[in-house]
């Protein structure tokens, strides 16, 4: 399962919001949508975000083992 809360903190730090990410990227607000849902968007999506932010994929996004979240 993907997971972006390292996104959502990242804004934070940067003082950006939602709508500023979504502009400067140039993702769709559906796109932003998934994200806010931790659904999977593409490559490119996640592509332009880092070039915008300035960052790593690793930056932005987690993967985390379903198995561990039932465990829990």
């Amino acid at each position: 399962m993907v997971n972006y809360n390292k996104l959502w903190h990242k804004l934070v730090d940067l003082k950006m919001n939602k709508s500023q990410l979504r502009i400067a990227s140039g993702i769709s607000s559906s796109t932003l949508a998934k994200l806010g849902k931790n659904e999977i968007v593409s490559l490119e999506v996640l592509e332009k975000i880092c070039e915008t932010l300035d960052c790593d994929l690793g930056d932005i996004a987690s993967f985390i083992d379903e198995d561990d979240l039932e465990n829990e």
